[in-house]
């Protein structure tokens, strides 16, 4: 019997990432928790904006990921909101992120938190930071795009 996948509910996003960084490559990453964390994270009481992702003894934690302790918790609650938190990644994956990471100019950047099979999941990104004039030529191209887009559907309602 195979095991369907369900795409998982999306409960935290990093919109910053995309603005700061080229991303260049993604992984998906389990991630431990404790206590009453995960009934924190459904509710939806993450943030992930100022996050990030380090490598220590060939082990991958993502820091300064702010979890909200749960209100009906119990005494196992973490007392810590913003604890380092371990990623489960596979020790090839690690080796070639720490790799890349080490280059210059490149980090590991949290994109998304979400559920995937009752297991929360964070996607992290090798990011390459933009500087200001990147920023601006991609603002510049997104919005030739929306004009694009907006003459295309203006024509379309003028042909019927």
């Amino acid at each position: 019997m195979k095991k369907e996948t369900t795409e998982g509910k999306l409960l935290a996003q990093n919109k910053k990432a995309n603005h700061d960084y080229f991303i260049e490559d993604t992984y998906e990453a389990g991630l431990v928790l404790t206590g009453t964390e995960i009934k924190s994270l459904r509710g939806g009481r993450a943030n992930i904006s100022d996050a990030f992702c380090t490598i220590r003894n060939g082990e991958a934690f993502v820091n300064n990921m702010h979890i909200s302790p749960f209100e009906q918790g119990n005494r196992h609650n973490p007392s810590d909101p913003t604890r380092a938190r371990k990623l489960l990644l596979k020790k090839a994956q690690i080796h070639k992120l720490l790799g890349q990471a080490k280059q210059q100019g490149y980090t590991i950047v949290p994109l998304k938190v979400y559920v995937r099979n009752g297991y929360a999941k964070l996607l992290i990104g090798l990011g390459r930071g933009k500087k200001q004039f990147d920023k601006r030529e991609t603002e510049a191209k997104r919005d030739a795009q929306r004009d694009i887009q907006r003459a295309l559907r203006e024509k379309q309602k003028v042909a019927r």
